[in-house]
């Protein structure tokens, strides 16, 4: 992820799980803002409002479940 780019608030269905590889994020939750850093992690139950921006480039990995079937070719 790009240094800057925001996700603008939304939701889904899908529990969202992920680890911060590299970088800085910033993620508000429910309007909770939340810092996250290298070596972090992140567990979002689905149907929970969010949103991010990238304080810096980010390298992370990201698994939702169930599986999102816009992501798939």
């Amino acid at each position: 992820i790009s240094k800057g780019a925001a996700i603008p608030v939304h939701s889904h269905p899908h529990e969202q799980t992920g680890i911060m590889l590299s970088g800085k994020l910033r993620f508000t939750v429910e309007g909770e803002v939340i810092d996250i850093e290298s070596g972090d992690s992140w567990c979002l139950p689905g149907g929970v409002e969010h949103s991010a921006e990238a304080l810096e480039d980010c390298v992370v990995i990201e698994v939702f479940s169930p599986v999102r079937e816009d992501y798939l070719p």
